[in-house]
């Protein structure tokens, strides 16, 4: 009887605690904020755009959903982020909600001015993950790009983040960069943040316009574009195409590409495509100054092979792979030397040195920008073929019979 009666009280007790969740939201009262972007304002400091979804719109599939628009696009300013998504409340009739915001827009005017000011806020939200993606739109304002549309996503916002990582997979000339990747690099002991870039290509005219959808050609969509240098927390340059693959290269994140080479005098003979990839970095001293040694290694398979070459002689084998390792150095080695030109070190060899050598670190930390201008890298590249394809011995062989 009497553990009854303790049961009972327990239950009696507990029962008010869980009979509702004390701030509870309802779906109907809240506008979800897929993405966020922030442009240079004119009476106030900032212009910040809310890409709202509209669930009616989304439906259960990319297919499904009403005949509306998925997205709209809402924009306020103010002289602070959380000013401009207060003010946003005159335009929106629900709650602005950020838990599932997967990507912030900067215009490339902000990245290269104000966007210190703008982290704080993207940090210290509880509501906002900072594991969203962060771009800067190149050539274009921010709102600009989150007002496009997307023919293959239902949300344009998934169009960017998917985009970032099936290029960062595929050709490797970018990565996933979070806003706490970013914020990481900022504090670094010897690193510098990056972020990817996005241009807007085509016809300007057609951005979040439903018209632009029944096209075929694309037009006014956005397309990744190079990697932002940063350095004391604003945007100082620019690394493309190769130049920022080798940045990849060197950072470790590197999945897969494309390596073509000229071979028998023919440009394009050979296109490697690396499979697994691995990067380490290391540090040593030499007469009191810091030296820095990259090594990588790939193993990868032969995609296309142009010319008449008999793909199972170890010697032709031993070739290509030879081929490869000087493409792949004369990459990672022109990155160096662009970056190097930003005195901004965004590979982190600084860090490589704080914990390989702390003391003599600390002797250099000051002036690091200027060290790291003129930093002695030494690379070196081992690669590996592992696969040829389904055919060992291209048609070529049996043209040049």
């Amino acid at each position: 009887m009497k553990k009854c009666l303790i049961a009972f009280l327990i239950v009696f007790l507990v029962t008010p605690i869980l009979s509702a969740c004390w701030n509870q939201k309802e779906l109907t009262d809240l506008a979800f904020v897929m993405a966020l972007g922030i442009d240079k304002g004119g009476t106030k400091r900032y212009d910040v755009s809310f890409q709202v979804v509209n669930p009616g719109n989304v439906g259960l599939g990319q297919s499904g959903g009403g005949q509306g628009l998925p997205i709209a696009v809402y924009k306020s300013s103010g002289d602070t982020i959380t000013e401009a998504a207060r003010d946003a409340t005159k335009r929106i009739s629900r709650r602005l909600y950020y838990a599932h915001t997967n990507l912030v827009v900067v215009s490339e005017e902000v990245a290269r001015k104000d966007i210190l000011d703008v982290m704080d806020a993207l940090d210290r939200d509880p509501e906002f993950r900072t594991t969203t993606d962060l771009v800067v739109a190149r050539n274009s304002s921010a709102r600009e790009l989150l007002s496009t549309l997307s023919f293959l996503d239902k949300l344009p916002v998934n169009k960017i983040t998917k985009e970032i990582k099936i290029t960062g997979k595929m050709l490797g000339e970018n990565m996933s960069v979070s806003i706490d990747d970013f914020l990481n690099g900022l504090v670094s002991n010897g690193k510098q943040p990056i972020a990817n870039g996005f241009k807007l290509v085509g016809n300007k005219e057609d951005i979040g316009k439903a018209d632009a959808l029944q096209k075929t050609n694309a037009e006014g969509i956005p397309a990744a574009n190079g990697i932002g240098i940063f350095k004391g927390g604003k945007l100082t340059g620019w690394v493309e195409n190769k130049n920022a693959r080798g940045v990849v290269w060197i950072l470790n994140k590197v999945k897969s590409t494309d390596i073509n080479l000229k071979m028998n005098g023919k440009k394009g003979a050979i296109s490697y495509a690396p499979i697994r990839s691995k990067t380490n970095v290391s540090a040593v001293f030499k007469n009191g100054r810091p030296v820095i040694n990259v090594k990588l290694e790939n193993e990868g398979w032969i995609s296309e092979a142009n010319l008449a070459i008999d793909l199972t002689k170890p010697e032709v084998i031993n070739k290509i792979n030879q081929e490869v390792e000087k493409e792949i150095k004369k990459q990672v080695e022109s990155s160096i030397r662009a970056v190097q030109k930003h005195k901004s070190d965004i590979f982190g060899f600084g860090e490589v040195i704080h914990r390989r050598y702390p003391l003599q670190w600390s002797k250099i930390k000051g002036d690091w920008n200027n060290q790291f201008a003129n930093l002695e890298v030494h690379v070196k590249v081992d690669s590996f073929i592992r696969r040829e394809g389904i055919r060992t011995k291209p048609f070529w062989v049996d043209l040049v019979k």
